[in-house]
């Protein structure tokens, strides 16, 4: 399974955790993510909650252990969490509506990360592959959530992170493209970190 590859992308640089909420033995809830040790950042890949559970500040519980748990492996220094998600207003219509047929609403997801405390990092963001015809994906933004109270967050910090998390994916060279990419992008050593809602 995808999620067993991503737990498996693990050395000494990057440590892969799976959390989950159980109710009567079903898994109601979970997030996958990754602590990278050199930038000293965790990402997450996933964060979801079944739609019967939802507003019952589940999510807010994965977030806190997500928390304590980069706190722990980090020895205390990690500077916060990214996640990529869907921006709806770069989705068309149909998208949109598939994107809500199978339970998953990116306008909510939206405001429950800003709930959680993440903002819009200020860089036009790409994940490198997925898209059409095997090319970027364009319809993306990248969210941080810093550890502390933060309106930017450093551009070396950003294209650290995403490089280490891309290498496992893509491989070192075409990870290396991809970073190079985001840096050009950003043009400037500190990039905004813009509220969601």
């Amino acid at each position: 399974s995808f999620i067993g590859q991503m737990l498996e992308w693990s050395d000494s640089s990057r440590s892969n955790h799976l959390i989950v909420l159980e109710d009567a033995g079903r898994v109601v809830a979970g997030t996958l993510f990754h602590y990278l040790a050199k930038p000293k950042i965790g990402f997450s890949s996933y964060l979801a909650v079944a739609p019967a559970q939802r507003g019952q500040g589940l999510a807010r519980r994965l977030h806190d252990a997500r928390a304590a748990l980069l706190e722990e492996v980090s020895t205390g220094s990690y500077s916060g969490v990214l996640i990529d998600v869907v921006n709806p207003a770069r989705l068309t219509a149909a998208e949109l509506e598939l994107e809500r047929g199978v339970g998953s609403d990116p306008v909510n997801r939206l405001q429950v990360f800003s709930s959680l405390g993440f903002k819009r990092v200020d860089i036009r963001y790409e994940q490198p592959v997925g898209g059409e015809g095997g090319g970027p994906v364009t319809n993306m933004d990248l969210l941080f959530c810093p550890r502390e109270p933060a309106d930017s967050v450093p551009t070396a910090l950003i294209v650290a992170a995403m490089l280490q998390f891309w290498t496992p994916w893509l491989g070192l060279q075409t990870a290396r493209g991809a970073a190079r990419s985001l840096e050009a992008r950003a043009g400037r050593q500190e990039l905004s970190l813009i509220a969601l809602v």
